[in-house]
């Protein structure tokens, strides 16, 4: 059966989708999958064994100019057409993936209105599905593709990229995120940072960007270690693959260190972990609960930041310190027989 998977991004969203193709897999042995991924992920789609085919999409670079990059637009839609599918299955849910099944050839599978995250994409779609919107990401993406492939759901989540080769004690931070309400403090970072060194290991902390770089150089500071800079996805992962364990805010790079079956800690405070959360793998969430707007869901948090530097901000973090993290750290890395505080 060949089928056409979009799911364009983000990271995360991708991320998402890979236990669904896994379970697709293990469900139609004549799987022949296709997937239709924005250009900076592909070589993580890549690493999926049941993903046959990839095709790059690069609409987050030809926005910035429609008429120089015609020509790269003409050349994906006909890859996009070159082939017929059984079925083609819109797993974003918005107006940009449903126009890209709209040049596809094959009947399109997608969410109905009230489950996709733009209505209006459903228009697109030749068969509609209703999805639990209150269920967790990574569950809507394997009811979306058992719906439309017609088998029985299975409650395991496996992500399908094998399971970390520790060959290394490295501990991989990593603190950058869109949103500032998901950062935890630079301080809690560097406190951390010293427990963490102080146990033998190096830190290892990802920076794609100028400001990411400038908060990955203050954490190391003359600690040892590295900052991970100018690394494709796909070297990412392969490093990562090999790390000790990893310490994540709600950001995509600490879902693929979940996705590798890495020991992390993720610290929740802004957002929902049932929703969005670190699932499947070996995973421990610290989330907070202290405060009545837990999860705000915001961007920005509403709270003043305080002129008291002795105080955590966001305050949704005030409860995950650094010690309790690291003893998170430890025991999800096996160091020491510690309980959580």
């Amino acid at each position: 059966m060949k089928v056409l998977l979009i799911k364009t991004s983000s990271l995360g969203d991708v991320i998402h989708a890979l236990p669904a193709v896994t379970e697709a897999a293990s469900r139609l042995s004549d799987l022949e999958l296709t997937w239709v991924v924005e250009e900076s992920f592909a070589d993580l789609v890549k690493m999926h064994p049941a993903v046959t085919r990839v095709i790059p999409v690069a609409i987050r670079r030809w926005r910035k100019s429609w008429i120089r990059s015609w020509p790269e637009v003409l050349n994906f839609l006909s890859e996009l057409k070159d082939t017929r599918y059984d079925l083609v299955v819109d797993s974003q849910g918005l107006i940009k993936s449903a126009a890209i099944a709209f040049f596809a050839r094959g009947n399109v599978h997608g969410f109905e209105p009230g489950s996709a995250r733009e209505p209006l994409a459903a228009r697109f779609y030749s068969f509609q599905h209703e999805v639990d919107s209150a269920t967790h990401a990574v569950n809507r993406q394997k009811q979306l593709l058992a719906a439309s492939l017609s088998y029985q759901l299975k409650p395991e989540v496996i992500y399908g990229l094998g399971r970390s080769n520790k060959t290394r004690e490295d501990i991989l931070f990593v603190p950058s995120t869109t949103w500032p309400s998901k950062e935890w403090p630079l301080s809690c970072w560097q406190e951390l940072a010293d427990h963490v060194v102080e146990e033998g290991f190096r830190l290892l902390v990802p920076a794609g960007s100028k400001s990411e770089g400038l908060t990955a150089r203050a954490i190391l500071g003359n600690r040892p270690g590295e900052v991970l800079a100018d690394r494709s996805l796909g070297e990412l992962a392969h490093i990562m693959s090999s790390c000790a364990g990893a310490v994540t805010v709600d950001t995509g790079l600490g879902h693929l260190a979940v996705a590798l079956n890495l020991p992390v800690v993720g610290l929740y405070g802004s957002t929902d972990p049932e929703l969005t959360g670190l699932t499947g793998g070996d995973a421990r969430l610290i989330v907070s609960n202290h405060l009545q707007c837990i999860p705000c869901k915001r961007r920005v948090c509403h709270f003043p930041n305080s002129s008291d530097s002795s105080k955590i901000y966001p305050p949704c973090f005030s409860q995950s310190t650094p010690e309790r993290v690291w003893r998170a750290l430890q025991l999800q890395i096996g160091r020491k027989d510690t309980k959580l505080g």
